[in-house]
């Protein structure tokens, strides 16, 4: 697997809905791809209905042509009222058809930051 960075053509990041999720989910599911969540019951368990960001992380290849785009899903909590992150491997076909929100290169830096942020963790704090 490769890693694409925020330079790379086949980064982007989509916001996707909840039906979209669940259809990326059963395709994984289909496929039998192990990053994903265990089945659509547990995903309506842990992601709140509602959209959720979807960030391209890494690239699989085989053969030299991508199988799957392993991404980063940014969604609200369906247990608390917090955000959570997880991976969930899309296939190359779904995922150039996702629309992209980050054409814009500034909102484009400011998107992969937050990713970035997210996925090592964000805690409030008191302030002193």
């Amino acid at each position: 697997m490769s890693v694409i960075r925020s330079s790379d053509p086949d980064f982007r990041v989509c916001r996707i809905d909840f039906a979209t999720l669940l259809d990326i989910q059963a395709e994984a599911e289909e496929r039998g791809w192990a990053t994903r969540w265990s089945s659509s019951d547990a995903l309506r368990g842990q992601v709140k209905e509602g959209s959720v960001l979807l960030r391209s992380l890494l690239r699989e290849e085989r053969g030299g042509e991508v199988r799957a785009y392993r991404c980063l899903a940014l969604f609200a909590s369906a247990e608390d009222s917090g955000g959570r992150i997880a991976t969930i491997d899309v296939a190359p076909a779904r995922f150039a058809a996702l629309e992209r929100i980050d054409r814009d290169p500034d909102v484009r830096t400011a998107l992969a930051r937050l990713f970035t942020l997210a996925a090592g963790g964000i805690s409030p704090i008191t302030k002193r």
